[in-house]
């Protein structure tokens, strides 16, 4: 099934990035978002996207729909291009969302591809092409921080990224593997030290980062694990805020009070941070990818490095499904995506020309 016509749905921070990064790669691209959206290289179009109902007439003539939405509404949206038989594409990190459109793929005609954003999606890609390397492998240790460049206060951090994700992310359970079974531990555990290109960082588990990849590995590795990084001190404040004052019982209300108190940046960095352990033969070894990106330019506007990377993974995935280097239908696991076709498309090189590791 090609893929030339795409209907976006979502233009905010990241998703008017993708928008402008698929319209340059060569697809058609017709946005639709609640409220209007002006000054886009491609068509725009208000609709109620919190009724599914709204966005069939614009499937008609598309070959696959990307949601750029909060993830809560994208169970509902994720059923219509099933329906129309095309392909879908997001960047949920929730699980429940993921397990219902694992079963949708289970009859779908096109391609479902949930979670192709950083974490999960790039992050999981990069794990799994050092895992390629080992004959038997022992861990698979994969963080991700998305942090301002110039931190303030107690916390270090602004919401550059969703407050309703991050906090998600903060209190459900994490998905590891540990002595080689999978497991549910909670969020914030597992705390460590990270040093990248000389900045200090911490690091512990937050929820949903790993995507599938537990399940992927059950058996054939002793240790899995997905962490959140942060700059040092960060977890002590957030487990006071959430876990002894309780806060974590009341979701809208932290969202609403962390988001007045660490409004957006337009400087941030994204590190990344992917180790494995391994043998081959009988030798054993430990294979890194670390990087550091920053903020970059993209159609004369300057982007922040959580949009852009989060933007161009998943513009990536795209681009290798329609260029057949992908399934066709099915479910799409962002481990199964090889890291050398990913390099090769114009918004995987991105990676390559814009890191500082």
């Amino acid at each position: 099934m090609s893929v030339n016509h795409v209907v976006l749905m979502g233009l905010g921070k990241v998703g008017s990035l993708v928008g402008t990064l698929l319209n340059d790669s060569g697809f058609k691209v017709i946005g639709l978002d609640a409220v209007p959206r002006r000054q886009l290289p491609f068509d725009t179009h208000v609709v109620n996207l919190a009724d599914p109902a709204a966005v069939r007439p614009f499937l008609k003539a598309s070959d696959a729909v990307v949601s750029c939405l909060p993830f809560h509404l994208n169970i509902a949206l994720s059923q219509e291009p099933h329906a129309a038989g095309i392909h879908y594409f997001d960047l949920t990190e929730d699980v429940g969302t993921t397990q219902h459109i694992r079963e949708l793929a289970k009859t779908s005609k096109g391609l479902m591809a949930p979670q192709c954003g950083l974490a999960p999606g790039f992050i999981g890609i990069v794990g799994a092409d050092l895992a390629r390397k080992f004959d038997r492998l022992r861990s698979i240790e994969l963080k991700v921080g998305a942090l301002p460049k110039h931190p303030r206060g107690k916390l270090g951090y602004a919401f550059n990224w969703s407050p309703e994700g991050v906090i998600n992310e903060y209190i459900n359970d994490c998905e590891v593997i540990r002595m080689g079974h999978r497991q549910l531990v909670p969020a914030l555990e597992g705390y460590e030290m990270v040093v990248i290109n000389g900045v200090q960082l911490e690091a512990a588990t937050t929820s949903g980062g790993l995507g599938t990849m537990c399940e992927t590995y059950e058996g054939k590795v002793e240790t899995l694990h997905y962490k959140t990084m942060r700059y040092l001190g960060h977890f002590e404040h957030i487990k006071f805020l959430f876990q002894e004052m309780r806060l974590q019982e009341d979701r809208a209300l932290l969202g609403k009070v962390m988001k007045n108190a660490l409004p957006a940046v337009a400087e941030d960095y994204v590190f990344v941070h992917a180790a494995v352990e391994g043998w081959e033969g009988d030798q054993l070894s430990r294979e890194e990818f670390v990087r550091a990106y920053p903020q970059m330019q993209v159609a004369g506007h300057e982007w922040r490095a959580i949009s852009w990377t989060t933007a161009a993974s998943l513009c990536a995935v795209i681009e290798m499904v329609r260029d057949g280097v992908l399934p066709q239908q099915g479910f799409l696991k962002q481990e199964e995506v090889p890291l050398d076709a990913f390099f090769k498309t114009k918004n995987g090189a991105y990676y390559q020309s814009h890191d500082r590791g």
